[in-house]
């Protein structure tokens, strides 16, 4: 499954393509599945996620709301540890299609495993 977290570290690989982050999702169909929290694997995740463009992609999502930063306290604070959870590991996308927001080459999803393979031409 594309889980949020995997999502926030992809980014468009056609040739020639700047600006290929973040992907958009197209007619994403979300599952949602409780896991067990491993906090200190979201406290070391912490300096690696691209705030922006997660806060960006869950709002599209129609995901809960996160904060316009990351809080400062953010690797102590559990409520904010729990919604990250439930956002990064938690969601994921069964299928539908990621899309360069600069170039629109189409990534789709299928099964919950993305098509990131490129044509020749795009290499």
């Amino acid at each position: 499954m594309v889980r949020l977290l995997t999502h926030n570290m992809l980014q468009c690989h056609v040739k020639n393509c700047n600006n290929g982050f973040p992907l958009r999702f197209d007619n994403p169909e979300i599952e949602i599945s409780e896991q067990e929290i491993n906090t200190d694997f979201l406290v070391n995740m912490l300096p690696r996620i691209h705030w922006p463009a997660l806060r960006s992609t869950a709002t599209e999502l129609g995901l809960q709301e996160l904060p316009e930063s990351m809080p400062e306290d953010a690797a102590t604070n559990q409520d904010f540890l729990q919604l990250l959870h439930r956002i990064l590991m938690e969601t994921a996308i069964k299928s539908g299609s990621m899309v360069c927001p600069n170039c629109e080459h189409v990534y789709p999803i299928r099964d919950g495993i993305p098509n990131m393979l490129l044509n020749e031409d795009e290499v």
